[in-house]
């Protein structure tokens, strides 16, 4: 697929329409683009007045619009959507039918057929499409990738990672409350991600094997799901999230032949962005000490610093794509994957079934 969409030379400003600003728009994508030197922030779709207003108070120099129309009118160089997730693929097409790259957040479309059609329909314009799985870039997968390369773990034969919540009233949102329509729960909103660290880390999935629950009252969405993986290597991947977890679990541990690597606590990222914390801070993404891992060999531990967070790294990759110097940050077909295993994951809880997709 080619990577074209740049309007103008290679050092040029490139004008950004942001889709929905909700949580995703205003707390991830709005400071992630504005943080990007080659990137302005030019205007907002959203017909909430109230969203309006505070797009206005936000994002001064951008400028809140009402619909598709009035963003492509202003000549945009990208889009991201940031709607909710069964609007994603409506979107993207008309944003590419435009003309524009598209960044789509995850997860990416409601299924893996959707997702090969959208992916479709971008190479046919010959423009970007990617999918912001910013948790690739997560202090603590950087970190495991970092262990990884080290050799110590040996053989790696377990990985286990989990995203646990204490969130034991359901609240009234489409993502929390909302039903198969709104494709939502926590298979796609956290395990897309812990899906998609588990590709990159230890590559295709041979079969799937999952427990999706709904627990808490009155929700119509998974609230509390496990998904194992076995990799075509033979790792296994063995990942939680839940809702209900009052005390959590470790965050990660990678077992291997030789040795352990175990990890506690969570990214600070999104925390530093709710607190109005940027990339070019001096602490950007860094945990704190007290949260760093641990590699044990069976006879002694040492402590491995953890390796920044880098939710930068994403519109970096944005910018050298549209450039044509690099390819998507994220390639869609790995969210197509993971969107298949989503699938996979559903049949074989139903079922109670190991379903195979190798």
């Amino acid at each position: 697929m080619s990577n074209g969409g740049m309007h103008g030379s290679e050092q040029d400003e490139l004008k950004v329409g942001l889709v929905g600003y909700g949580s995703g728009g205003a707390i991830f994508h709005a400071p992630l683009i504005a943080a990007q030197p080659r990137l302005r922030l030019d205007a907002v779709v959203t017909s909430n007045p109230e969203r309006q207003a505070q797009v206005r108070a936000d994002l001064p120099g951008s400028e809140p619009v009402a619909d598709l129309d009035a963003l492509f009118a202003r000549e945009p160089d990208l889009v991201v959507i940031t709607t909710p997730n069964r609007t994603h693929v409506e979107l993207a097409k008309a944003a590419l039918d435009a003309g524009v790259p598209v960044v789509v957040d995850k997860p990416f479309t409601p299924t893996a057929q959707e997702g090969r059609e959208l992916v479709e329909h971008a190479r046919d314009r010959g423009l970007l499409l990617t999918v912001f799985q910013n948790r690739r870039w997560d202090s603590d997968i950087r970190t495991v990738r970092k262990v990884l390369a080290g050799g110590e773990l040996g053989r790696v034969h377990r990985f286990e990672s989990r995203f646990d919540r204490w969130s034991p009233e359901p609240k009234p949102t489409w993502r929390d409350s909302g039903g198969a329509e709104d494709v939502a729960g926590l298979l796609y909103d956290l395990g897309s991600h812990l899906i998609d660290q588990a590709l990159q880390l230890f590559g295709p999935v041979a079969s799937v094997y999952a427990e999706i629950d709904r627990r808490r009252p009155g929700v119509r969405a998974d609230d509390d799901s496990f998904v194992s993986l076995t990799h075509a290597n033979g790792v296994r991947s063995h990942l939680w999230m839940s809702k209900l977890a009052a005390a959590p679990g470790p965050r990660l541990r990678v077992l291997g032949d030789q040795g352990t690597f175990t990890k506690d606590g969570t990214d600070p990222q999104e925390a530093d962005l709710r607190a109005g914390k940027r990339p070019v801070d001096d602490t950007w993404g860094r945990e704190s000490e007290d949260i760093w891992g641990e590699l044990g060999d069976g006879e002694s531990t040492r402590t491995i610093p953890s390796e920044p967070g880098a939710y930068q790294a994403f519109y970096d990759g944005v910018v050298e794509a549209i450039a044509a110097r690099g390819p998507a940050p994220v390639d869609p077909a790995d969210a197509v994957a993971g969107l298949e295993i989503i699938a996979a994951a559903q049949r074989s809880s139903e079922n109670q079934t190991v379903e195979r997709l190798l």
